[in-house]
């Protein structure tokens, strides 16, 4: 790997392109997902694929691609990531040598991919803030091309996770909360479902999950099943909202099967528009 001085030059932060391969005799690689990180602070961002979207198109492009061995890769990466950061806060916080270490995790990451994985050559960029930076380069890298959407049209889970993660970045907690929050402990061995956004506050734990009521209004029985397995399976108390991309309007049956499935399981439907008024309450608690 080239060295982080020469592949950076003077450029605020850096980024690695993760890409997969299915089959090494073709050489057909597949971008899967982007990590930029300050060599300077040692602050570090990952993003991989998640959507059913962005696997189907995997899998149209490679057939031979093993979805689980993907999903496997991801959490693999994150455990890594977590133990990094866990060791920085501990040991490195914001000493001279965070960046040489993190410089040097990465490149024992690249040396431990499987064949089919690997880190694209080191890349520098400028910008000024690393979360907006990671969104612009997955979208740019590895995000499925997307069409263009008329004004007005209804949001993918995407956008509405796009606008929570101001909302949250404004209210000053987007580093008090875990995102993307895997729930397999809850449910079963392998459960691929991700929670967006999850909090502490009070003894309590808090689950947030964006639903396309417009584009998969049936998401929310699929949410409604995890929050039941976690509220009785988690050994602390627990709390559940759903960020929905339109208010849920009484006279329309399709928003009243979400409104009352949410309900009844003990979740909060929230509509983007009060979702910024909604977070700010929470601030005083959030541990």
């Amino acid at each position: 790997m080239t060295s982080l001085v020469s592949s950076v030059d003077d450029s605020m932060f850096a980024y690695h392109v993760l890409r997969y391969a299915s089959d090494l005799v073709r050489d057909e690689w597949l971008n899967i997902g982007v990590i930029v990180f300050d060599p300077l602070t040692g602050a570090l961002r990952l993003r991989l694929v998640e959507e059913q979207d962005e696997y189907a198109r995997i899998r149209r492009l490679q057939p031979a691609a093993d979805e689980d061995v993907l999903r496997g890769f991801r959490d693999e990466l994150e455990d890594r990531f977590s133990t990094y950061l866990r060791n920085r806060r501990a040991e490195m916080a914001d000493t001279p040598a965070v960046g040489e270490e993190l410089q040097k995790l990465i490149e024992s990451w690249n040396n431990t991919l499987s064949n089919g994985l690997q880190l694209a050559p080191q890349k520098g960029v400028h910008a000024d803030d690393l979360d907006v930076e990671l969104e612009r380069l997955y979208t740019e890298h590895v995000a499925p091309p997307r069409k263009v959407i008329r004004v007005g049209a209804p949001g993918s889970r995407a956008m509405i996770r796009g606008y929570c993660s101001q909302v949250w970045k404004a209210a000053g907690l987007w580093d008090r909360i875990q995102k993307s929050a895997r729930v397999a402990e809850f449910t079963f061995l392998g459960d691929p479902m991700r929670i967006d956004y999850t909090y502490r506050r009070n003894g309590t734990r808090g689950y947030v999950q964006t639903i396309s009521v417009s584009r998969a209004p049936a998401d929310c029985k699929l949410y409604a099943y995890t929050a039941a397995r976690i509220a009785a399976r988690a050994p602390f108390a627990s709390e559940f909202a759903a960020v929905t991309d339109v208010p849920l309007l009484a006279e329309n049956e399709r928003h009243c099967f979400v409104r009352d499935t949410l309900r009844d399981a003990g979740i909060e439907p929230i509509g983007m528009d009060h979702f910024a008024t909604w977070v700010p309450k929470l601030k005083p608690t959030i541990q």
